[in-house]
C-alpha cells in the first residue's frame, strides 16, 4: 500500500495539471469563413505559415512535392473594392525543402565546371509575384489573381485561383485574413528544363496565406 498511495498522488497531480490545458484548448478556432470579418487596409503575410507547395509528375509513377517557405509581402484589400486590391510577395527559392536532403541539394546545386545549373543554382534570387488586376466572383469568396512571376530571372504572367480561407483576429491579437490559391506554369518558360519529360514540364502551385493587418 505504502508503494501504491505515491503511484496515485502523482496520477492525481498530473490529471490536474492536465486539466487546465485541455481547457485551454477547447472552443472555437479564431479564424472562420465569414467575409463579414474582413476590414479594409494593408496587410503583411505571416511568414511561419505561409508557404508555397509544389508538385511535379516524377517519372509518369508519382507527383513529387517540395515547399518553399518564409513567404514575406504584404496585401492591400478593401472588402467593398476587390477588384482594387493589391498583393507583392517574395519567396526565397534558397529555402526551398523536399522530403529527401539528397534532392534539395541537387536543386541548390552549382552547375558543372561554371556552368548552367541543373534547377535553382547555388544561390539562386528571390522570386516574386506582384498583382496587375484583380476579377472577384460575385459572391467575393473566389477571385481570379492575374500579375506577373519572376522565377530564376524570367518574368511571365500568372493567373492563381484564389478562394478565401477565413477571417478574425490571431493568437497574437491581429485581424488575420487567410486564402488558398492554385495555379500551374511550366519551368521550362523560366529556364529550369533539366530532365524534361522524364520529369515534367508542368508544376502545380498550392499557396496556403495567412495576412496579418498592419
Amino acid at each position: 500500500m505504502r508503494r501504491i498511495a505515491p503511484l496515485a498522488a502523482i496520477a492525481l497531480v498530473v490529471a490536474a495539471a492536465a486539466t487546465p490545458i485541455v481547457l485551454a484548448q477547447g472552443g472555437a478556432a479564431p479564424g472562420a469563413p465569414d467575409k463579414s470579418r474582413v476590414t479594409a487596409g494593408t496587410y503583411a503575410t505571416d511568414p511561419a505559415h505561409t508557404i508555397v507547395v509544389w508538385e511535379v509528375d516524377h517519372l509518369g509513377f508519382s507527383k513529387y512535392t517540395g515547399i518553399f517557405g518564409d513567404v514575406t509581402g504584404t496585401l492591400v484589400l478593401d472588402p467593398k473594392n476587390l477588384a482594387a486590391a493589391k498583393v507583392d510577395v517574395t519567396i526565397p527559392v534558397s529555402k526551398v525543402t523536399t522530403a529527401s536532403a539528397g534532392l534539395t541539394a541537387h536543386l541548390l546545386s552549382a552547375g558543372k565546371d561554371g556552368g548552367k545549373p541543373d534547377f535553382f543554382g547555388a544561390a539562386p534570387a528571390d522570386a516574386k509575384f506582384v498583382s496587375t488586376r484583380v476579377v472577384p466572383n460575385k459572391e467575393g469568396d473566389h477571385a481570379k489573381v492575374i500579375g506577373n512571376l519572376t522565377l530564376n530571372g524570367v518574368t511571365k504572367p500568372v493567373t492563381l485561383d484564389v478562394k478565401f480561407y477565413g477571417a478574425g483576429v490571431g493568437m497574437n491579437k491581429k485581424e488575420t485574413v487567410g486564402f488558398k490559391a492554385k495555379t500551374t506554369i511550366k519551368r521550362s518558360d523560366f529556364g529550369i528544363a533539366y530532365g524534361i519529360p522524364m520529369v515534367g514540364d508542368a508544376v502545380e502551385l498550392e499557396i496556403q496565406a495567412p495576412f496579418e493587418k498592419q
